[in-house]
C-alpha cells in the first residue's frame, strides 16, 4: 500500500475493507454505519447480480443467433391484464416537463439545481467517472444539495450557491449500472458492485433528510437488460426501506425510480419492468444514444443486415427508433408511468450566432416531436435549453402538469418494427468512421483525466459517444464494410485512421493531455480491433484510473 492510501474497516472482524487514497471529507459519508449497509446490500444482492450478468452473455448469444429479441411469451399474461398499475408519483414529480442532466462535480450540480428546470438527474454513471474522488465528492455534494448547503468557489474566485429565491430541482441520482464494480470497495474480499455502493451511500445519508423535507429518495436505474433485473432492484429498495423502518417514520414505499430503456433487450420487455418495480417506479426515460450502442452491440455478428450506417445518420425518426419511442410513450402512460424524452445535447455557442440559430431550431424540433408524441417531458444537457424546452412542453400541456392521459391507443409496435434496422437511411463514410475515431478519443483521453460529462464540438458527450464509436467500428471491421471511398473497413486501415486523427489531435496539445490521449488510443484500439467484443469499454478502462 502506497503512503496516500488509507485503509478502513467497519469493525476489525466484518470482512468490509476499502482501500482508496484518502480523499478530504470521506470520513462523512464513509461512517461505520453507512458502510455497514453498503456491505449488507452486497451481501444480500451481490450473488444475484453475477447471476444476473452471466444471463446477459447466454442471452446476447441467444438473441444473435435468433436474430433479434421478441417480446416474451412466459410474461404474456402481464402485458395482457389491464388491471395493474404502478404506484402514484410523489407530488414533486407530478410535473417533469424539463430535465437537466450532469455529474455531480459541485459547480455543474449548483447550474443544474438553479436552472429552472424541474428535475435534475445527478449522474454518478455516464457522466461520471469512477475515480474515487469522483465517488466520494459526488456523495458529499449531493449530501450538502440535499441540505441547501451546497456551494463552489472557482480559482478565478467565482462563487456559485443555491437559489433562495426559486424552486430548485428536484434532484434523482442515477448510480452506476449493474456491469461496473467499485473496486475501492471489498466485502467478504470481493468488489461490491458500484450500483450498490452509489445507491447505499446516498439513501443512508440522505432517506431521512429528504423525506422530511417534502421529497424523498428519487433514483434513474441505468442500462436494465430485463425484468429480473429490474426485481432486483425492486428488492433492493424493498430491503433497505425495511432496514430504516425503525428510524424513518414514513409510509412505504417511499422510493421512487425511473427506468432508462436504453438496451434492445429492454425495449421488448417494458411492461415487465414496469410490472416488477409496480410499488417504486414512476416513469421509463428513452436513453437514445445507449440503446444506439446496445443494438449495434446486441446484434453486432448476427449478419451484415444489421450493420448501420454512420452514427450521424441514425436519428430519432428512423423507423427502428422511431418504433421504440413510441412503444415507450404507449407502454408507460398505459400503466400510470411518465415517459420521459431523450437528451439534447447541444451545448449553446455564445460566440456563433449562426451555429447557434441552428442547433436551436434542430433542438426545438426534436423537442416539439417529443410533446407531440405524449412524452411527459425531455431532458437537455446545458441550462441554457432549459427555457426552449419549458416552453415547447408547456405549449403542449396547458394548464397540465403531464401527459398521463393521452394513452396512445393507435400505437400498436411489433418486432419487425423495433428490429427495421435495415430501413435506416444514411452512408457509411470514411467522414463517419474518422468522426468515430476522433471524438472517442477526445472523450476517452478526458475520462482516463477524470471528466465523463466532455463538450465536443458543441455537444455534449458521455460514455455512449465512445461506446457508439468504437462498436460500430469493431462491426463495420468484422463485416469488412465498404466505405463511400470504396475502401474496406480493415484492423490496418483502423489503425491507420487512429494514427492520423491522434497526430492532429496532439499537434499543439500539452504534454498532459498528449499523454491522455496516447493513453486513450491504445484503449481505443484494444476495443476496437480486438477478435472479442468487450462488453463496455468503461469496464478496461477503470483498470487505468485510481
Amino acid at each position: 500500500m502506497t503512503a496516500d492510501r488509507t485503509t478502513i474497516s467497519s469493525s476489525p472482524v466484518d470482512g468490509t475493507l476499502i482501500e482508496a487514497p484518502e480523499i478530504p471529507g470521506q470520513a462523512e459519508i464513509l461512517t461505520p454505519e453507512a458502510v455497514a449497509f453498503v456491505a449488507a446490500l452486497a451481501r444480500r444482492f451481490g450473488g444475484r447480480r453475477r447471476e444476473l450478468l452471466q444471463r446477459r452473455t447466454v442471452r446476447r448469444a441467444e438473441l444473435s443467433a435468433a436474430g433479434g429479441p421478441d417480446f416474451l411469451s412466459e410474461t404474456a399474461q402481464v402485458r395482457a391484464d389491464p388491471s395493474w398499475r404502478v404506484a402514484p408519483a410523489p407530488a414533486d414529480l407530478l410535473d417533469r416537463r424539463v430535465e437537466i442532466t450532469g455529474p455531480t462535480e459541485a459547480k455543474m450540480a449548483i447550474n443544474a439545481l438553479n436552472s429552472g428546470a424541474k428535475v435534475w438527474l445527478a449522474d454518478l454513471e455516464d457522466a461520471n467517472t469512477p475515480h474515487w474522488r469522483n465517488v466520494i465528492e459526488g456523495q458529499l455534494n449531493l449530501r450538502a444539495a440535499v441540505r441547501g448547503t451546497l456551494s463552489h468557489v472557482s480559482e478565478e474566485g467565482k462563487e456559485y450557491r443555491l437559489r433562495d429565491d426559486s424552486p430548485l430541482a428536484v434532484t434523482l441520482v442515477r448510480p452506476r449500472g449493474w456491469h461496473l464494480d467499485e473496486r475501492h470497495v471489498l466485502v467478504d474480499g470481493e468488489p461490491v458492485p458500484g450500483a450498490l455502493v452509489d445507491f447505499g451511500l446516498h439513501f443512508f445519508h440522505n432517506a431521512a433528510e429528504l423525506l422530511a423535507r417534502g421529497s424523498g429518495p428519487y433514483y434513474y436505474l441505468p442500462k436494465l437488460e430485463s425484468h429480473l433485473e429490474a426485481r432486483l432492484w425492486e428488492d433492493v429498495f424493498t430491503f433497505a426501506e425495511d432496514q430504516f423502518a425503525a428510524v424513518i417514520q414514513a409510509p412505504t414505499p417511499y422510493i421512487r425510480a425511473t427506468v432508462l430503456i436504453e438496451t434492445l433487450p429492454a425495449a421488448f420487455e417494458m411492461e415487465e419492468i414496469l410490472f416488477e418495480l409496480r410499488r417504486h417506479i414512476s416513469g421509463l426515460n428513452a436513453g437514445r444514444w445507449d440503446y444506439l450502442f446496445s443494438a449495434i452491440k446486441t446484434l453486432r455478428d448476427a449478419g451484415e443486415q444489421w450493420v448501420l450506417p454512420d452514427r450521424a445518420s441514425v436519428s430519432m425518426t428512423a423507423p427502428f427508433m422511431r418504433a421504440y419511442t413510441e412503444l415507450l410513450v404507449s407502454t408507460a402512460h398505459r400503466r400510470g408511468a411518465f415517459a420521459m424524452g431523450g437528451m439534447a445535447a447541444f451545448i449553446p455557442s455564445r460566440r456563433d450566432a449562426e451555429v447557434n440559430a441552428r442547433a436551436m431550431a434542430q433542438v426545438r424540433a426534436d423537442k416539439e416531436r417529443e410533446a407531440g408524441d405524449g412524452f411527459d417531458g425531455s431532458w437537455v444537457a446545458h441550462p441554457d435549453l432549459v427555457p426552449l424546452c419549458a416552453e415547447v412542453f408547456s405549449d403542449v400541456l396547458g394548464p397540465r402538469s403531464n401527459q398521463l392521459d393521452r394513452q396512445r391507443p393507435d400505437v400498436q409496435v411489433t418486432r419487425e418494427q423495433l428490429l427495421a434496422f435495415a430501413a435506416t437511411p444514411g452512408s457509411r463514410t470514411e467522414v463517419g468512421l474518422r468522426t468515430n475515431v476522433s471524438v472517442a478519443l477526445q472523450y476517452l483521453a478526458a475520462w482516463l483525466g477524470g471528466s465523463g460529462a466532455v463538450a465536443i464540438n458543441s455537444l455534449m458527450e458521455d460514455a455512449a459517444t465512445a461506446e457508439i464509436s468504437r462498436s460500430q467500428i469493431w462491426q463495420w471491421m468484422h463485416y469488412g464494410v465498404e466505405l463511400d471511398t470504396g475502401v474496406v473497413v480493415t484492423a490496418e486501415l483502423v489503425e491507420q485512421v487512429l494514427n492520423d486523427e491522434l497526430a492532429a489531435l496532439v499537434d499543439g496539445a500539452s504534454a498532459e493531455r498528449a499523454a491522455q490521449l496516447d493513453q486513450a488510443r491504445t484503449l481505443f484500439a484494444e476495443v476496437a480491433l480486438a477478435p472479442e467484443f468487450a462488453d463496455f469499454l468503461t469496464v478496461p478502462a477503470y483498470g487505468l484510473i485510481d
